[in-house]
């Protein structure tokens, strides 16, 4: 083994591709965090080429493998895989042999470790682990969901939990519930800050009573994977795993943790220099495996109201048009409607709410004024759907009513003989 030897450690999840370089005296020279948005047989090698022109292909002698992508890698470039607990354990014990449990939290799986105290004659090796289900409701995909339905990156979402003092309760078990928690919360107009919170605290919630369940945690705890990049996560671990201080370690490669752990296991049986002119074959099976082209957009299109249900704005005359205003404020859209008198369909908006429901009133409001604000006299206004409380008080509604006693009544207006 020459100094100058250097090592490739490749952990293959399922958002990103983790890259370490190390050298013979265990020293991490680099790492890389790439997300390869399913291709990962085509990042994973562009990865490694980056790296073989970077340092020069004759100082690379050797490379291992790790994560649940990272066996297909291993096996088309001759390598060695190395489990992806084992080598969490294998950096941990190497970087901070202090370090008794770990929490791994990556794209769609999550992890606990435990990891046996060599001061208790153990071996330093892994103790027992636990892993979540199939469900990636407690993993970073959660979050990259939910932060997506705010219109927030998912860098500023970490950012913006740190600004809550009152984290909202949401229910971490399932996406679909903390969808629902998330849009009563926001019709009650609770501050996004104090719902992004509330979403880091569910999910950390989430996995010490699944993936946790019922396990003694031993301090040191260190915190890895993807979602130690967000502030908001150290956050809700810590509190909610009561660790702080020494108790508590973010290793300063938290995300490339199993990559340098494969390295250092695969070393200790004698690691293989990879086919290096295997990486062609590695790029061949991505283009088997999937297509590399986009698919067409989905489009979105919407109903069409009859004509004879829309009776249009009249020729403008001197005298104002009395009309009523009704409010639809919904999960997914904002729905405005104007009637006059006889009930006829002035003008209608369709608008999306998303997550911001009292901006989307405003910009709906703002539209209908524009097209009809100086011919029109509103005598009354009414609000339904799950924001109807909150945008009832805002506008002033005379009425506040359900999702189905509006609906109904709209049909019968439509065809009396509805069933």
């Amino acid at each position: 083994m020459s100094s100058q030897d250097l090592y490739l450690g490749i952990d293959v999840g399922s958002i990103s591709v983790n890259l370490a370089v190390i050298d013979a005296q265990d020293n991490i020279i680099e790492e890389q965090y790439i997300r390869h948005h399913g291709q990962f047989m085509k990042v994973a090698a562009e990865a490694i080429e980056a790296a073989l022109d970077k340092y020069g292909a004759q100082r690379i002698t050797g490379l291992a493998a790790t994560g649940n992508g990272g066996r297909i890698v291993a096996r088309i470039l001759h390598a060695d895989f190395v489990n992806e607990v084992v080598a969490q354990a294998a950096a941990t014990r190497r970087l901070f042999p202090e370090v008794q449990t770990i929490i791994e939290i990556g794209g769609e799986d999550s992890k606990l470790i435990f990891i046996e105290d060599p001061q208790d004659e153990g071996s330093g090796e892994v103790a027992d682990f636990a892993m979540n289900a199939a469900c990636a409701a407690g993993t970073g995909s959660f979050l990259d969901q939910q932060a997506s339905r705010l219109g927030l990156d998912i860098e500023e979402f970490g950012q913006m939990a740190l600004q809550s003092e009152n984290p909202s309760r949401i229910a971490g078990r399932c996406s679909v519930f903390a969808k629902t928690d998330m849009i009563h919360l926001q019709q009650k107009a609770t501050p996004e800050q104090d719902i992004v919170a509330g979403l880091c605290f569910a999910l950390a919630r989430n996995f010490k009573s699944t993936v946790g369940s019922g396990a003694e945690i031993k301090y040191p705890l260190s915190f890895h994977g993807g979602l130690a990049f967000n502030p908001g996560m150290i956050w809700a671990i810590k509190e909610i795993f009561n660790a702080d201080g020494d108790q508590f370690v973010i290793p300063e490669h938290f995300a490339a943790m199993g990559a340098i752990g494969a390295v250092l296991k695969a070393r200790q049986k004698g690691i293989q220099m990879p086919d290096l002119d295997m990486l062609d074959e590695l790029r061949h099976q991505q283009l088997q495996f999937g297509p590399e082209k986009e698919l067409a957009a989905l489009s979105l299109n919407k109903s069409e109201i009859r004509p004879s249900q829309l009776a249009g704005l009249p020729a403008r005359s001197s005298e104002k048009i009395p009309a009523y205003l009704g409010i639809d404020v919904g999960s997914i859209s904002t729905c405005l409607a104007l009637i006059d008198e006889k009930n006829n369909l002035l003008v209608k908006e369709y608008l999306m709410t998303a997550g911001r429901p009292l901006e989307a009133v405003q910009e709906g409001l703002r539209r209908i004024g524009q097209k009809a604000g100086d011919m029109v006299e509103i005598r009354g206004a009414g609000t339904t759907g799950s924001g109807r409380y909150f945008i009832g008080d805002v506008v002033g509604a005379d009425i506040i009513k359900n999702e189905v006693t509006a609906h109904a009544r709209g049909a019968l207006q439509v065809d009396p003989e509805v069933d």
